[in-house]
């Protein structure tokens, strides 16, 4: 891989903006970013949007602490990580790990009984519609951060976009404050797609009845197997870059 491509110092000014904006913009359609936003939107009632809020806030936050590490480490250590990502175990490590992937997508969702909404129907439900009972609003609060956290975790090493907009500021002429607010505005962007859900849900609530619910009904039955695709699809594209940079491919050839 040429490495010049993935450089900031070959993108200056509004360039490298714009394409860190493009960057952000593909994140903001994972699943994090914005479909389980969306599913918290389908909830019975009346709407809590502070608690949307929260769970953006979250969301963004995670990713601007991981950006910020990724940063720090990038400045000191860079030269050596892609070093180590070269060397023949690390590929060997990354194939195995993405051929594992690959098949255990497979077993992903299975045969499954359903039986209604279930208890995760219930608990959106309760934890972005009204409570009236303090201790009660504050115990939905913290399963809601924390499903953001948990989302983002899992996420974060497979959002490709991400990564590359990282390197692209790790390499960037700018400095140390300008990376952080770049990076911040990167963060905000992506939740920008479900706040606007969101803005359409409280102006136009019974005009976006009808497909959120499809919307939602579909998630609620395909959650397990669009989950395998994904973790399917990034075991692929691990494998692939391995056996790529091993020469595997030219050894069969």
């Amino acid at each position: 891989m040429d490495l010049d491509l993935l450089s900031g110092a070959a993108l200056t000014g509004p360039a490298l903006l714009g394409a860190l904006a493009l960057l952000a913009l593909v994140d903001s359609t994972s699943f994090g970013t914005l479909l389980i936003p969306t599913w918290l939107l389908l909830a019975p009632g009346r709407l809590r949007p502070g608690r949307i809020l929260i769970y953006l806030a979250t969301v963004a936050g995670f990713y601007l602490v991981v950006g910020i590490l990724l940063l720090t480490v990038a400045a000191t250590a860079m030269p050596q990580l892609m070093t180590l990502a070269a060397t023949p175990g690390f590929l060997w490590a990354q194939l195995i790990v993405g051929a594992a992937l690959l098949i255990g997508s497979f077993f992903i969702g299975g045969n499954r009984k359903r039986s209604g909404p279930g208890r995760f129907a219930r608990w959106r439900e309760r934890a972005v519609t009204d409570v009236t009972d303090v201790a009660d609003e504050r115990g939905t609060l913290l399963p809601l951060m924390g499903l953001a956290v948990a989302a983002a975790a899992v996420e974060v090493a497979s959002m490709l976009p991400y990564l590359v907009g990282i390197g692209l500021l790790s390499t960037s002429e700018f400095d140390a404050v300008t990376r952080f607010l770049v990076l911040a505005g990167y963060c905000i962007v992506m939740v920008l797609p479900a706040l606007a859900l969101l803005g359409l849900r409280l102006v136009a609530t019974r005009a976006m009845e009808r497909p959120l619910a499809r919307l939602g009904a579909w998630m609620e039955k395909n959650a397990a197997e669009t989950t395998g695709w994904i973790v399917g699809i990034i075991g692929f594209l691990l494998a692939r870059a391995a056996a790529v940079e091993l020469g595997l491919f030219q050894a069969i050839l």
